[in-house]
């Protein structure tokens, strides 16, 4: 069966598995027009080998201002004035802008620094567990509520310097504003209040940073603005990235990670007996389904070749991570969920100038969650069918709002 052009990207079956058109759209060829559900069109790149050329193409860059008017037209990005004020983060911006904003945050995530505060996290993590409520077959638990949604923003908010009183005021939902909705849609109004209710967030979190110590990445942010070295908008950019950024898709990968583990109940066996095989076991999780399934918009500043396809200036080129992540030419049995995988040079955390930087504390986070979870909570298992969990509808992630589980009596705390 031959794919239409250009082949849609939407609908709740592509959003449960998309691997099966992931593997038909790799095997007739690298670059393909894909339309999305906002209709905007774009260029997919599916290969492995195409995907680490693409994220290191020096032609492509990020900055929204390279679309055109075609991309503009649909694409539904962040409404004004709130996009000049909080689209100026790392993901958006192209060399030399990019590389000294980086060159704020990378200290904060550098894997000496987030190793060295495992013990914390894994008190964190106990907590949840603690705090959870018996699960019995006639009493499932919503695993994201319970633990997924709040591990990854807790240990975030002490990586940062969140301070508490703010921490636990943080509304998950804000996290949503990353998904927008165009201006005619019924759900603009809720958008643009989720919206403002972050914006005003931020300034609740930049006044506490400006009166409390600057020697934690929040603070160092607030200082670089005062003193000139970051503009406004660039500071609170960044505190949008992080707050939304560097939580959501580790609990997205938690739970894409559990799923998959629940269709391979060997593999839980296995970590249970082998916890050194722990931190391997989260490679293979991340390129077996990634929670970040597409990457964001790329545009050519002018008309170019793309592997063999002509790609026009300002159109939207994506690549999916899944996709390369599953390419047969790159990994044996691609599908097969195989911790003893010893080679894997998956592209979960992306590739290139924007790899992403908070890759080496969302590694830790994983194998706390995970080991913790399966540690201490004997017989956990899904507590409905596979097929009814509902895959959220965002664009360029994978995951799920909802994890209804069974487990039996909770372990105590290790140590």
């Amino acid at each position: 069966m031959s794919l239409p052009e250009p082949v849609p990207l939407l609908g709740r079956a592509y959003k449960r598995d998309p691997y099966p058109l992931y593997e038909r759209l790799r095997a007739a060829g690298p670059v393909h027009r894909v339309r999305f559900p906002s209709g905007v069109d774009a260029w997919l790149v599916t290969g492995h080998q195409a995907a680490l050329e693409t994220l290191s193409d020096p032609r492509l860059g990020k900055n929204h201002d390279l679309g055109n008017d075609r991309w503009r037209a649909r694409a539904s990005i962040m409404p004004e004035p709130q996009h000049s004020r909080l689209q100026v983060h790392l993901l958006h911006q192209d060399p030399p802008r990019h590389t000294r904003l980086r060159r704020l945050v990378t200290d904060a995530f550098a894997p000496r620094r987030v190793a060295a505060l495992r013990p914390r996290f894994q008190r964190i993590a106990d907590a949840l567990v603690d705090g959870m409520p018996p699960a019995g077959d006639a009493h499932p638990v919503d695993l994201v509520r319970c633990f997924a949604a709040r591990f990854p923003f807790l240990v975030l908010a002490e990586v940062i310097g969140l301070p508490p009183h703010l921490a636990a005021r943080f509304r998950r939902e804000w996290g949503k504003v990353v998904q927008p909705v165009g201006p005619r849609d019924p759900g603009r109004a809720a958008y643009e209040a989720l919206l403002h209710g972050l914006e005003g967030y931020i300034a609740e979190v930049v006044a506490a940073r400006r009166t409390g110590p600057a020697d934690d990445l929040l603070g160092r942010l607030v200082a670089g603005c005062d003193t000139g070295e970051l503009t406004a908008a660039e500071r609170d950019s960044m505190i949008f990235q992080l707050l939304v950024a560097g939580q959501e898709p580790v609990t997205n990968q938690i739970t894409t990670a559990l799923l998959a583990l629940f269709r391979n109940p060997g593999a839980v066996a296995r970590l249970r007996a082998e916890p050194a095989l722990r931190p391997r076991a989260v490679e293979e999780l991340l390129r077996h389904d990634a929670a970040f399934e597409l990457t964001t918009w790329r545009f050519l500043a002018e008309d170019g070749e793309l592997h063999g396809t002509r790609v026009p200036a300002g159109d939207s080129v994506i690549v999916s991570l899944c996709a390369a992540n599953r390419d047969p030419e790159r990994f044996a049995a691609p599908d097969a969920l195989d911790l003893d995988r010893a080679v894997n040079p998956h592209l979960a955390f992306g590739h290139g100038v924007h790899y992403c930087p908070g890759a080496a504390l969302a590694r830790i986070e994983l194998q706390i969650a995970l080991g913790t979870l399966l540690d201490r909570l004997p017989g956990l298992r899904l507590a409905v069918p596979a097929e009814r969990i509902e895959w959220i509808p965002a664009v360029l992630a994978r995951g799920t709002d909802h994890l209804p589980v069974h487990y039996g009596r909770t372990a105590a705390a290790r140590g």
